[in-house]
């Protein structure tokens, strides 16, 4: 018994010896609950709502105030024809129109039903099926107080009719592929090469490339072109299946949509580069990699979840995901069919982040050579 009581105290003093043991049992955990906690919700918050109201009158202010008094939802902006509602959605001004027919009183009066219209940004078809849930709610309330005959004698009915942009059809992977398309270049790039290059530092054949007459740069180099080249095969992989196979059109300019992923394939492999910079082992390249990489894009970066419904903080940290502005930019392209020059916010993000993550990481990697 005292043997076996000596081995469990040996087992606890190496786990407690190894920092890389301690943050996996201990401190992973209490991550994953605090994001999932407060990333993964079925409730939307900051439903941006805006209202083009063509009547104009008692009944339509009356339920203009009660979208206002919504915890979920708010009134964005007031337009005032229809032409500005393709260009508030581009802009990402609001995730609602809701459209008052012509005289809505007097069709209420008169006949006892009038029609709303509710547009909604039908790329991710998920979020855009609650949002409509939401605001038509508040509109089956205010037809059950126009029923009670607090405002109008008699019956009466609102009948919303419901249009989704750009999905009309409501699939899943109109949402799906652009997300998917950052995880798969993340993790080609930017974990493989890290394990990549600490492979040869590991083996100690990194060592011998390196009093090889090539400068250090270029092997380096030399290491990511492979991954580089096989990230142009997957996109090309991707993008005919998604439309051959999965029946999502690039509305967009194909060229714009291939430079912003080659521009996002070169951060992840600098990523990857900056993470091979800091970690000895393969194991710990891969740790560094899931944790600062892998789980962080899949919560935060809008893949799965709305950014909006998140918590200021974890807004905060999601923008320093380079996935959360390729993810941006490749729906606007792709699905929306905007051209290059309405992403430029995300392609400079993407330009600046790799230019920095390329100076640190050679900076760090040439330190270690010295």
């Amino acid at each position: 018994m005292k043997q076996f009581l000596a081995f469990v105290i040996k087992e606890f003093h190496h786990i407690l010896r190894d920092r890389r043991t301690i943050l996996i049992l201990l401190i992973m955990p209490i991550i994953q609950i605090i994001l999932f906690g407060f990333a993964v919700t079925t409730e939307v918050k900051n439903v941006r709502v805006s209202i083009l109201d063509h009547s104009k009158d008692d009944i339509t202010q009356n339920i203009i105030q009660q979208i206002n008094a919504n915890e979920y939802l708010s009134i964005s902006e007031y337009i005032y024809t229809t032409d500005e509602i393709d260009e508030i959605f581009r802009k990402n001004k609001t995730d609602l129109v809701l459209i008052f027919s012509d005289h809505f009183d007097n069709d209420l009066r008169h006949s006892g039903q009038a029609s709303v219209q509710i547009i909604a940004d039908g790329t991710d078809p998920n979020m855009a099926t609650m949002y409509v849930t939401y605001l038509t709610n508040i509109l089956l309330s205010a037809q059950q107080n126009l029923n009670s005959g607090k405002i109008l004698s008699g019956k009466f009915s609102i009948q919303p009719v419901v249009k989704l942009l750009y999905n009309p059809r409501m699939k899943g992977a109109y949402n799906f592929v652009p997300g998917v398309m950052g995880l798969i270049f993340t993790l080609i790039c930017a974990m493989m090469t890290s394990i990549s290059i600490v492979r040869e530092k590991e083996t100690g054949t990194m060592e011998v490339l390196l009093v090889s007459p090539v400068k250090p740069i270029f092997i380096i180099f030399a290491k990511m072109i492979p991954y580089f080249a096989l990230s142009c095969i997957n996109l090309t992989s991707i993008l005919l299946l998604s439309v051959y196979v999965l029946d999502v059109p690039i509305t967009g300019n194909v060229f714009s949509l291939i430079f912003i992923s080659l521009l996002f394939i070169i951060v992840s492999l600098s990523l990857g580069l900056l993470i091979s910079t800091v970690t000895q082992t393969q194991v710990a390249a891969m740790l560094a990699s899931g944790m600062v990489l892998i789980m962080p894009i899949m919560v935060l970066s809008g893949m799965m979840f709305p950014i909006e419904s998140m918590p200021h903080i974890l807004q905060t940290i999601s923008c320093i995901l380079p996935a959360r502005w390729y993810i941006i930019s490749i729906k606007k392209i792709m699905i929306e069919g905007l051209s290059i020059f309405m992403v430029w916010k995300e392609v400079c993000i993407l330009f600046s982040m790799g230019i920095i993550l390329i100076i640190i990481s050679l900076k760090k990697f040439n330190n270690r050579l010295e």
